[in-house]
């Protein structure tokens, strides 16, 4: 491992990344002359007049691992996802050209992760953004809370690594942070008065994380999906062991798009007459009408708040919580930086990828349950 790393970013993530770089330079182990550089501004991308690109690093990165955060989705500096991918990727080049060591690609959301059927006759997004990665340079990849278990399958361990780390807990911590406190609410109130619901029938190993992890009731929604029109739903089942009647209930999932399934998934709950709906998502993609969709819910008192993380980074997350009534966004910048001490210091995964408990958390509360 080089004596020093650097940590830079495309310009769809610098201000991300400098909040990272912020969390990492509090730790003894990244003193100044022995630990982190900050390489947000040695990355630059450069444009020739006809719309070409190239990326280029204005300093010495010889021998030294660099983790350079990008994002594909909506993000700050307003690049499309095909845009902000070519970015990334000269960006990797320039990386390996000027020799550094290893390039950790760190992308808090993988767009291209929704792109992952290999049933129909069409191209597989994710399979070549991990191809073009790799085939660069990219020597260990990591994201937040991939789309599907069956991703991470798609690449090579022996060409390059890869982290899917389940971001689900920042909201589960969170939930336990704000919303329990303490062992009393949550043997009391919690379960018996909380449900987590999926929001279809391929979500329910999320929800059931939930539901394990707080020991409150478990909800399915089935729904049925025209795969003739994007984010399309014919109809939806919801499926539960006990009535939903009076109980506060958390539809989970991994990604909020254009809100059109989480709307009529509230819509169905709604006729149960539950005390409360609420979403938990961990990437707030909120693509239109996404805000206006989730405003009425509230303004119709069918959803009362909406808890996501700031994986999808840009001015959009600070503009929605003005838009969209009751959002909440739980910050993930310091637990990237934890991911990042644990690569960079060789040390075990185990305390992010360990499945929560929130018995367990409430006993010794905190973000890393130190």
């Amino acid at each position: 491992m080089p004596e020093k790393f650097v940590v830079t970013a495309t310009p769809s993530m610098k201000s991300y990344a400098a909040r990272v770089v912020e969390h990492l330079s509090k730790y003894p182990r990244f003193a100044a002359d022995a630990g982190i550089i900050d390489g947000i501004d040695l990355l630059e991308i450069a444009r020739f007049a006809d719309g070409e690109i190239e990326a280029v690093i204005n300093a010495s990165i010889r021998g030294k691992d660099v983790v350079v955060f990008s994002s594909s989705a909506r993000n700050e500096a307003g690049r499309g996802a095909a845009e902000a991918k070519i970015e990334l990727y000269h960006a990797i080049d320039a990386l390996k050209r000027s020799q550094a060591e290893k390039v950790i690609v760190f992308e808090p959301f993988m767009g291209s992760s929704r792109s992952d059927r290999t049933v129909r006759r069409s191209s597989v997004g994710l399979w070549v953004h991990f191809k073009t990665l790799i085939s660069l340079g990219a020597g260990h990849i990591v994201t937040y809370q991939l789309h599907s278990d069956k991703s991470k399958s798609m690449l090579d361990p022996v060409v390059s690594e890869i982290d899917d780390i389940p971001a689900l807990q920042l909201i589960q911590r969170y939930l336990c942070d704000v919303y329990i406190r303490d062992l009393a609410t949550l043997e009391n109130t919690v379960r018996g008065q909380w449900a987590f619901c999926s929001v279809d029938a391929g979500g329910e190993k999320l929800a059931r994380g939930f539901a394990n992890a707080f020991g409150a009731p478990l909800v399915v929604a089935h729904k049925q999906r025209d795969y003739s029109r994007a984010n399309t739903i014919e109809s939806i089942n919801i499926l539960s062991a006990e009535p939903l009647a009076g109980k506060v209930l958390w539809i989970v999932d991994d990604m909020v798009d254009t809100g059109g399934s989480v709307e009529s998934l509230v819509r169905a709950l709604a006729a149960h007459r539950p005390a409360e709906v609420n979403i938990a998502a961990v990437h707030a993609l909120f693509s239109p009408p996404a805000s206006e969709r989730l405003s009425a819910l509230v303004a119709e008192k069918l959803l009362n708040r909406i808890v996501v993380s700031d994986t999808v980074y840009g001015p959009r997350p600070i503009e929605a919580e003005k838009d969209i009534p009751n959002l909440e966004v739980v910050p993930s910048s310091e637990l990237s930086a934890r991911i990042i001490s644990n690569i960079v210091a060789k040390n075990p995964m185990n305390e992010v990828l360990e499945p929560f408990n929130a018995e367990k958390y409430l006993r010794e509360p905190g973000l890393f349950n130190r």
